[in-house]
């Protein structure tokens, strides 16, 4: 988190840019000084702008004000880590957003998980005319995911993704189950 930094100097202190008939008055000194402890803060966020645009390097509370910035898909309770990596790929996402592509990755860096996506449609080619039509004649996506400890939130988690980021058009329906567990000897 941001905040004060006690003893914080400043970058460019104003006392040295006093005329110099103030640079020798100590209470023109002192009442500078007092102003360059309230701009410090300032001058130091603005000396390291570039690095609060960079999801590695921002501090946590502006990750989190940066991913609704870019359009990242958070909700807020993903680790430090995920939300890094969701604001980093947002402008990726956006990008291949509607398809699976998309949705799979995107499915992956909420849940840390690859989902399953099964669709009905299909394409294919034919030297014959009035060949087979691939797929299934209504749309419809099943996007299925495995967790270690699913929960009902999961499912609304899960479900609110999948509505923000499949097509449009393509109706759907969501799947939360739990991962199989693996006895170690």
């Amino acid at each position: 988190m941001r905040g004060s930094i006690d003893g914080l100097g400043s970058s460019a202190p104003i006392g040295m840019m006093l005329p110099a008939v103030f640079a020798d008055d100590d209470l023109a000194l002192r009442f500078v000084a007092g102003l360059d402890e309230v701009l410090a803060p300032i001058l130091n966020v603005l000396d390291c702008l570039d690095t609060y645009f960079d999801p590695a390097l921002t501090p946590a509370d502006f990750a989190e004000w940066l991913g609704v910035w870019v359009g990242a898909e958070t909700d807020g309770i993903e680790s430090e880590a995920r939300l890094r990596a969701a604001v980093a790929a947002a402008a990726a996402l956006h990008r291949v957003r509607g398809t699976r592509q998309g949705l799979s990755e995107t499915v992956r860096l909420a849940f840390g998980t690859t989902p399953e996506i099964t669709e009905s449609g299909g394409a294919a080619w034919s030297a014959r005319p009035r060949g087979p039509v691939p797929g299934k004649p209504r749309p419809h996506l099943n996007v299925a995911i495995r967790l270690p400890d699913p929960t009902p939130a999961d499912t609304h988690r899960l479900d609110a993704l999948v509505a923000a980021a499949r097509p449009a058009h393509m109706p759907y329906s969501v799947t939360v189950t739990a991962a199989e567990r693996t006895l170690e000897s």
